[in-house]
C-alpha cells in the first residue's frame, strides 16, 4: 500500500471519528467514597516507619508489623528510629483485610480473640487507606479495591503510592460501571441454582450471590466487563455505555468508513488507560481504534456484529495491565467466535495481540483480504442475544449459508431434549425458565421450546421432578429450525370422568394411578383420581351423607 493511499485512509478514519460520538448518559449513575485520611501501613516494620514518615500530613497513620526488618544496617536502623516517632506499631498477627478506599476494615489476633485494628488503634471503624508494604499482598485479588495500594518492596511503586494517599482525603465519585435485572437472571429460581457464569470472572471479586440473588458491589467494581460479556441473557450490562450505545457507535464508524475510504476497515479494541498510550499515529490508516474501559466491555456480540456491519477484522489489543482472569475469559471468547467463523467457512478474522505486534500486522490481516461482507448488515442492536444471532445469520448468508449445528461444551447456546414417554407434563420447566425458551400450549397439554432463546443454564434439569430432560449445547446454523417453536411434547388432556372437563394431561392422571392408586388410602376411592377438584369434593360428600358414620370407622 503506497505512502499516498495510507495518508488518505488516515484522513478517513480522522474525519470518521471526529464525526462520531458514542452516546453517553449525560448524568451517569455514581457512588461516593467518604475518606478522612485514616492510612494503615502494612509490611516490615522498618519500611513501614520510613513511609509512614512520609505521610505525615494524613489524620492518622497506624503500623501492622508483618513481617522482621528488612536490613541491619546501622544507619538504616539510624533512619528507621528517626522516622514517623509519633506513630504506633503493633505487632497482632493479621486475619483479614476487607473493604474499599473510606472503608477497610482490617481484622487481628487480639487478647485470645479477635479484634478490628482501627478500634484498637484510632477508635474508629475502619481505616481509609491501606498500604502494603508485605512480601505478598494482604489481598489476594487481581484487581485491588480503590485505597488499597500494594507496592511490596517496588521503590518506584511506593513513589508513587506515596504521591497518590495524601490527595486522597474528601470525597470522590465513580461510575456505577454496570446495572442488574433480576427478572431475566437465570442464577436461581425458586430456590434452584442454575447459570454462574459471571462469578467465574470477576477479578475483582465484586461479585456475589448474596440470598440466592446476583450483587455486585459498586465500591469493589473497577468495570472490567467480563461480567457482562459471561453473561448469556443480558441480565447484567454494561452502563458506560451501554451495550446499545456501543452497538451504535461501532455500526456508525464502520458504514462511515466503508463509505469515504471506499474500503472494509479492521476494527481495533483498546482499554483506554494502559492500551491507549500504544495508539499512535503509525497505525495504519484502515486500522480504527476504539477505546473501552476494559477490552472485556466488547464481546462477541459486539466482534460478530462488527464483522456483519461490514469491518474484515477485529483486533483485541491485551496489555500485561489486563488481569489473567479477564485474558483467560478473551480467549475463551475468541475461540468460540472463530469456531463460529471456522464452522461457516470464513478465515479467523477475530484475534487477541500484545503490543510487540502492532508495529507488523500486515501478515495477520492478510487473512481477511479475501473476505470483506459484500453486502453490510441492515440489523440494528436489540437484546444482546438477538443481536449476536443476526450477526451469526448474516456472516452465515455471506459465506457458506450451512444449516449444520456447532456442538461445543459450556457453551450459553443450544437445546433441551425431553423423554416424552416419561414426562408428565408438570410444566415445572416452564415456570423456571428463565428465557421463555420453555412454554406450555395454553389451553391445550403440550411443552414447546424455542431454541435461540436457550442459555443452557440448567435451571429446567435441575427442577424437572421426573428427571426427564437433558440439554444439548450447540449453535444452530439454520435460522429458521433455531427460532421455530418446536413441540416436545402434546396429548390430549384427561377429562373428569364425571363432568367430562378437561383438568389435567393425560400422562399426569397416569403417573398418580401409578404411584397412589394402589395405596389403601386410595384403593377405595381410585376413580376419584380421575376428577376434577370440584367432581373429587362432590363424590366425598355424597359419600358422606350417604353413610355419615363411615368416615369414623
Amino acid at each position: 500500500m503506497t505512502n499516498q493511499t495510507q495518508e488518505a485512509l488516515k484522513q478517513a478514519r480522522q474525519q470518521v471519528l471526529a464525526q462520531t460520538q458514542m452516546l453517553q448518559n449525560l448524568i451517569p449513575p455514581t457512588v461516593s467514597y467518604t475518606t478522612e485520611g485514616n492510612v494503615l501501613i502494612i509490611g516490615p516494620e522498618d519500611l513501614a516507619r520510613l513511609a509512614a514518615d512520609k505521610l505525615s500530613t494524613m489524620a492518622h497513620r497506624v503500623i501492622l508489623a508483618n513481617e522482621a526488618i528488612t536490613s541491619q544496617d546501622e544507619a538504616h536502623l539510624e533512619r528507621v528510629m528517626a522516622a514517623a516517632t509519633d506513630v504506633e506499631s503493633y505487632y497482632n498477627k493479621l486475619i483479614g483485610v476487607k473493604g474499599f478506599l473510606g472503608q477497610f476494615q482490617v481484622s487481628v489476633e487480639h487478647q485470645d480473640g479477635a479484634a478490628e485494628l482501627s478500634l484498637v488503634s484510632i477508635r474508629k471503624p475502619h481505616f481509609d487507606i491501606v498500604l502494603d508494604l508485605s512480601s505478598t499482598a494482604c489481598l489476594n485479588l487481581e484487581m485491588l479495591p480503590p485505597g488499597y495500594f500494594y507496592v511490596g518492596q517496588d521503590a518506584e511503586k511506593l513513589e508513587d503510592a506515596l504521591a497518590q494517599i495524601p490527595d486522597l482525603v474528601g470525597q470522590f465519585d465513580k461510575p456505577r460501571y454496570v446495572k442488574i435485572n433480576p427478572d431475566i437472571c437465570a442464577h436461581d429460581r425458586n430456590g434452584i441454582n442454575g447459570c454462574n457464569r459471571c462469578l467465574n470472572f470477576c477479578p475483582a471479586d465484586a461479585i456475589s450471590s448474596v440470598a440466592k440473588k446476583i450483587e455486585i458491589d459498586p465500591y469493589l467494581c473497577h468495570g472490567a466487563g467480563s461480567c457482562t460479556s459471561a453473561c448469556p441473557t443480558g441480565a447484567i450490562s454494561y452502563d458506560l455505555p451501554t451495550p446499545q450505545a456501543l452497538h451504535s457507535y461501532l455500526n456508525k464508524v464502520v458504514s462511515r468508513f466503508r463509505e469515504q475510504a471506499q474500503t472494509a476497515p479492521v476494527i481495533l479494541f483498546h482499554d483506554n488507560a494502559v492500551g491507549a498510550d500504544f495508539i499512535t499515529d503509525d497505525l495504519a490508516g484502515d486500522i480504527i481504534p476504539v477505546a473501552l474501559e476494559e477490552i472485556t466491555v466488547a464481546s462477541l456480540d459486539h466482534w460478530l456484529s462488527v464483522l456483519a456491519w461490514g469491518a474484515r477484522q477485529v483486533l483485541i489489543l491485551n496489555t500485561d495491565a489486563t488481569a489473567p482472569t479477564l485474558t483467560q475469559m478473551l480467549k475463551g471468547e475468541l475461540s468460540l467466535a472463530n469456531s463460529i467463523l471456522d464452522e461457516m467457512g470464513q478465515p479467523q478474522r477475530i484475534s487477541l495481540i500484545d503490543p510487540s505486534m502492532l508495529a507488523d500486522l500486515d501478515s495477520m490481516l492478510d487473512i481477511s483480504l479475501d473476505w470483506p461482507v459484500i453486502v453490510p448488515a441492515a440489523f440494528a442492536s436489540t437484546t444482546k442475544r438477538n443481536t449476536l444471532f443476526e450477526a451469526i445469520d448474516h456472516l452465515n448468508s455471506q459465506a457458506g449459508e450451512i444449516d449444520t449445528c456447532l456442538s461445543l461444551n459450556n457453551i450459553p447456546f443450544g437445546k433441551v431434549s425431553v423423554n416424552v414417554e416419561k414426562c408428565t407434563m408438570c410444566m415445572s420447566c416452564v415456570a423456571i425458565c428463565p428465557t421463555v425458551a420453555l412454554q406450555d400450549g395454553g389451553d391445550k397439554p403440550a411443552l414447546h421450546f424455542i431454541e435461540q432463546n436457550c442459555v443452557q443454564c440448567g435451571l429446567c434439569e435441575a427442577a424437572c421432578p421426573e428427571k426427564v430432560i437433558s440439554l444439548t449445547p450447540q449453535i444452530n446454523f439454520d435460522k429458521a429450525a433455531r427460532q421455530q417453536q418446536h413441540t416436545l411434547k402434546e396429548e390430549a388432556p384427561f377429562e373428569c370422568i364425571r363432568c367430562g372437563s378437561p383438568f389435567a394431561t393425560q400422562s399426569m392422571v397416569h403417573r398418580m394411578l401409578d404411584m397412589v392408586g394402589a395405596h389403601s388410602a386410595f384403593s377405595a376411592n381410585i376413580e376419584r383420581l380421575k376428577m376434577c377438584g370440584d367432581c373429587r369434593v362432590k363424590d366425598m360428600f355424597e359419600d358422606i351423607l350417604q353413610d355419615p358414620e363411615k368416615q369414623l370407622r
